[in-house]
C-alpha cells in the first residue's frame, strides 16, 4: 500500500498537513503509518516555495530511514548539479532554495548537499512496484521506455516528452504522451500542474499546482482515492496548461 505524493516545492507546511491527512504519525524516527503504508515522493522537492530545505531534510530522512521512496524531478536533477559544481542557471525558482541555502550555516548547507546528492544518485530513475502493477515517474514514462534505463529514458522521466520547441511564452512544448499510453501498468507522475488529478488511460497526473496557489495531493494505492490540502501560495491560472480529463476504469 502506497500513498504518492506530487510535486512539493518547498511547500513544507502542506506537506505536513497532507502526511497528517494521509494517516502518518510523526515520531522521533519520522513518520510511520498505522496500517504500514508507504510514502512515496515524485520528485520536485524543492524551487519557488517558501520552504524547500525543510522539504529535503524531511525527504531525505525519510528515504534513509526506509520510511519513503523517492524519483527525482527535474527541479531535482537541477539541484544535484548545482551541488556537484555544474554551470547551471539560477532561475526558473532555484534562485528561492539558493537563498535559503545562504541563510544556513555552513555546515547544514554541507550536509543538506552530502544528503540530497546521495539520495539523487541512489534513487532511480522512475519506480516499478507492485510487481509491476503500478510505476511512479516524475514527468511519466512512455510504454516502450518501462524496463530500461538510459539518457533517453532520462530525459524522458524528468521533463516529459518534449519537442525541444518553446511556446511563445518560453515555456517547453510537450507532447500529451499520455494520450497513447495503453499498457497495463498504472502510471502515476506529475511535472505538469493540473487543477484536478487527472486520468488519461492508465496513468494520472496528480502534480495539482501547489506552488501555484492549487492544491499538494496524496494519492492512495491500490485504493485510488485522494487527499488534498490547499495551498498558502497565491493562484497562478495560466500555470495550469493541461485540462483534467477521466477516462480511466
Amino acid at each position: 500500500m502506497y500513498d504518492i505524493v506530487g510535486d512539493i516545492h518547498g511547500c513544507y507546511e502542506e506537506l505536513l498537513k497532507l502526511l497528517d491527512q494521509l494517516g502518518f504519525v510523526e515520531e522521533s524516527e519520522g513518520y510511520t503509518h498505522p496500517q504500514g503504508r508507504k510514502l512515496v515522493f515524485v520528485g520536485d522537492l524543492t524551487d519557488r516555495g517558501p520552504k524547500s530545505i525543510p522539504v529535503l531534510q524531511l525527504v531525505t530522512k525519510l528515504v534513509q530511514k526506509n520510511q519513503a521512496l523517492y524519483v527525482p524531478g527535474n527541479h531535482c536533477d537541477k539541484l544535484y548539479r548545482l551541488f556537484l559544481g555544474r554551470n547551471v542557471q539560477v532561475t526558473h525558482g532555484l534562485e528561492t532554495t539558493v537563498a535559503e541555502l545562504s541563510r544556513v550555516s555552513a555546515k547544514t548547507k554541507q550536509q543538506i548537499k552530502k544528503d540530497f546528492i546521495h539520495l539523487v544518485e541512489t534513487s532511480p530513475l522512475y519506480l516499478v512496484l507492485d510487481e509491476g502493477n503500478l510505476i511512479v515517474s516524475h514527468a511519466g514514462i512512455r510504454q516502450d521506455l518501462i524496463g530500461k534505463n538510459n539518457s533517453r529514458v532520462k530525459t524522458f522521466c524528468l521533463y516529459g516528452d518534449i519537442t525541444g520547441e518553446t511556446d511563445e511564452t518560453g515555456f517547453p512544448i510537450r507532447k500529451d504522451w499520455a494520450q497513447n499510453y495503453s499498457g497495463e501498468s498504472l502510471i502515476v507522475y506529475g511535472h505538469s500542474p493540473v487543477k484536478q488529478p487527472r486520468f488519461v488511460n492508465k496513468t494520472v497526473n496528480i502534480d495539482t499546482g501547489c506552488v501555484f496557489g492549487g492544491y499538494l495531493t496524496g494519492l492512495r494505492y491500490p485504493e485510488l482515492s485522494f487527499e488534498r490540502v490547499p495551498s498558502s501560495m497565491p493562484y497562478v491560472e495560466e500555470k495550469f496548461r493541461l485540462e483534467p480529463k477521466s477516462t480511466f476504469a
